[in-house]
């Protein structure tokens, strides 16, 4: 008559152990994405296409540069076409310590003014676009201690094996300031690399899909060259492509500062 409750008890302490495991591989995988190389330095061209739900389109043209000083990764994009919004610029330092608030800052011409971007305003969208402040900082990364993860399995995804990982933020305040509930990443473990990824809004809606639509190695590097990003809740889309990859040439510290992002590059 003991025999049953021990076995039940055995069950549920298994149980209990290989579920704790699997969310500690799922987090090992996302440990993986963010370790992933993605270059010393970059600079890139990247054409924007934005769609609303009617069809009609907008094309835009920036130029772009990423470098790391140690740790600390400084990235800067500036905006070529069209006219009115030629010289509109942003630029953020993201600190490696999680602790320290990552410094961004746009820069308007028609306000001719530099504005801080606050940590709090992460999940907003950037410049008319379907992807948050906090998306393009990243690039396909994430601040990893945002969030808790879960081990969904494995799910076949265009002709690949990919990995999908439940990410919940980890308190209210990380809710409300990334603007999601779940994140759902499908990662490509061969490459450390997403190439679909799934969010949903505070309210627990479907709220986004961005898809890493062509991935290419330059350089020794994987590289997203277009991305796709369709939002459920409004019809509008947003088609990323970048071209001239460089991760050889060398970028000047100079190229990186609040002057230069003001001045914009000459």
């Amino acid at each position: 008559m003991r025999i049953f409750p021990r076995v039940f008890f055995s069950v549920c302490c298994l149980s209990i152990s290989l579920s704790a495991l699997a969310d500690n591989r799922a987090r090992e995988v996302m440990a993986a994405v963010n370790a992933r190389d993605d270059g010393q330095q970059l600079s890139r061209t990247m054409t924007l296409e934005l769609t609303d739900r009617r069809g009609i389109a907008r094309v835009e043209k920036t130029i772009g540069y990423r470098r790391y000083f140690g740790d600390d990764k400084k990235t800067v994009i500036f905006y070529t076409e069209p006219g009115n919004v030629r010289g509109t610029g942003f630029l953020t330092w993201d600190y490696a310590d999680a602790t320290v608030d990552d410094d961004q800052w746009l820069f308007l011409p028609a306000l001719r003014k530099v504005r801080r971007v606050s940590a709090s305003d992460r999940g907003d969208y950037f410049l008319g676009t379907d992807l948050s402040y906090e998306e393009v900082k990243k690039e396909n990364k994430i601040e990893l201690a945002d969030y808790h993860y879960r081990w969904l399995g494995e799910v076949e995804h265009e002709g690949r094996r990919l990995t999908e990982v439940e990410a919940t933020p980890v308190n209210d305040t990380i809710l409300r300031e990334i603007g999601y509930s779940k994140v759902v990443y499908g990662i490509d473990t061969a490459i450390a690399m997403p190439r679909r990824i799934d969010t949903w809004d505070i309210a627990g809606n479907p709220l986004k899909t961005i898809r890493n639509q062509q991935i290419e190695q330059i350089d020794g590097i994987w590289t997203a060259t277009e991305v796709l990003v369709v939002n459920h809740k409004t019809g509008h889309r947003t088609r990323l492509q970048f071209s001239d990859i460089d991760y050889q040439t060398a970028i000047a510290d100079r190229v990186f500062t609040r002057q230069t992002l003001e001045r914009g590059l000459r």
